[in-house]
C-alpha cells in the first residue's frame, strides 16, 4: 500500500498564470450568464412579451456583450473551449 501524496510545504505560483486562470473562471461565469440571458430573451421574443424596441435593445446588448467577450478572450489568449468546464457525468457546462 502506497503512502498518500502530500502537498508540498510551499506551492509555487506565477502571477501571470494565476491571473489568467482567475480571469478564465470569471469569463466562464460571464459566458454562462450571457447564454442564459440569450435563451431567456429568445423565449420572451417567441412568446410575444416584448415590443420591437425591447427586442432591438436586447439584441444590441447581447451583441455588445458577445463582442466584449471575444475581445477579452483574445486578450488573454483563451478560446470558448477553454471556458467550457467539464462537469463529469453532467457533461460540459456551456452549450456549443
Amino acid at each position: 500500500m502506497s503512502e498518500p501524496r502530500r502537498l508540498p510545504h510551499r506551492i509555487e505560483t506565477d502571477r501571470e498564470n494565476v491571473e489568467r486562470d482567475l480571469f478564465r473562471l470569471v469569463l466562464t461565469i460571464i459566458e454562462l450568464v450571457r447564454q442564459l440571458m440569450e435563451k431567456q430573451a429568445l423565449r420572451r421574443v417567441d412568446e410575444g412579451d416584448l415590443t420591437e424596441e425591447q427586442i432591438e435593445g436586447l439584441g444590441m446588448g447581447l451583441m455588445h456583450l458577445e463582442r466584449a467577450m471575444e475581445d477579452l478572450k483574445q486578450r488573454y489568449d483563451l478560446t470558448t473551449e477553454d471556458l467550457n468546464l467539464d462537469l463529469g457525468p453532467l457533461g460540459p457546462l456551456l452549450r456549443r
